[in-house]
């Protein structure tokens, strides 16, 4: 796959008021042409102006391998532009797409490559919200994880399949919560580590406890690298197990607080790759 990593390296060939001379931070060239687009690589001689000449051309996409997508977009979104251009791919089978943002620059991907996205898995549960998904969801949209070429897979657990007769708090819409009700002992909970300690300081009564936790169950299933939220403090900040890499969030995490967790998950975890 053929990206470049900056829009400022992308020129687009149109008109030539100064002849054959090009902006001294390119790399990339858009042609037009009579019929379309074509996509050129250059390299240009050494100099110390704003306009350099061009040392050499190499042709990366031909006319008829080129489309241009039709509406402007978030060229920062790096993840977006790749599932984009594959999505154009696999309708006119051209394997070049040329996009445009909505600034006007330009910038192109060739041979779109899926593989190289970056999964990372989030765990999560409801009700109430599940705060990291939704605010990881709605983050991408912003475009501030494309740098990082990364695709996210939501893994939220429905806590209401435990079936259970107690849950953690009212916030859930549950009738009967550890926060709000005394229980008689032998009750099923829905809860966590932190619920196992409330029981065992409140009650001396045996229960039946349900984990629910997010962050244990990133831990038990396995997937690398991954996000997960979890109520206890002590326990938030990477995870760099043997054979797996995580970030624990606590419960109530900002939106900034999320975005540099996914930020140092994805250098630990490539870090460790390269190793």
């Amino acid at each position: 796959m053929i990206f470049p990593r900056q829009c400022k390296e992308v020129g687009f060939a149109d008109k030539k008021p100064f002849g054959d001379l090009v902006y001294f931070l390119s790399r990339y060239l858009i042609k037009k042409t009579d019929s379309g687009f074509e996509v050129l690589e250059i390299e240009t001689k050494e100099g110390k102006g704003l306009l350099r000449e061009i040392e050499s051309t190499k042709k990366l996409a031909k006319e008829e391998e080129t489309y241009l997508y039709p509406n402007p977009v978030l060229l920062f979104d790096r993840t977006n532009l790749i599932k984009l251009a594959k999505e154009s791919f696999d309708k006119t089978g051209r394997r070049c797409t040329i996009f445009r943002g909505f600034d006007e620059h330009m910038t192109f991907v060739i041979d779109a490559d899926l593989s190289l996205l970056l999964k990372i898995y989030v765990y999560d549960a409801m009700p109430p919200w599940p705060n990291l998904s939704e605010i990881i969801k709605n983050l991408e949209k912003t475009g501030i994880f494309g740098e990082l070429e990364v695709e996210f897979e939501h893994i939220v657990r429905d806590i209401r399949d435990s079936e259970a007769s107690v849950y953690p708090c009212r916030a859930g819409g549950f009738d009967i919560t550890l926060d709000e009700d005394r229980l008689n002992g032998g009750e099923k909970v829905a809860g966590c580590l932190t619920a196992r300690q409330f029981l065992a300081e409140c009650y001396q009564g045996d229960f039946e406890i349900e984990n629910i936790c997010p962050a244990d169950r990133a831990a038990l299933e396995n997937k690398s690298p991954y996000i997960a939220r979890c109520c206890r403090a002590e326990r938030c900040g990477p995870v760099t197990e043997k054979n797996q890499t995580g970030f624990i969030v606590h419960w109530g995490a900002s939106p900034k607080i999320i975005s540099d967790a996914v930020y140092s998950l994805c250098r630990i975890y490539r870090e460790k790759q390269w190793k």
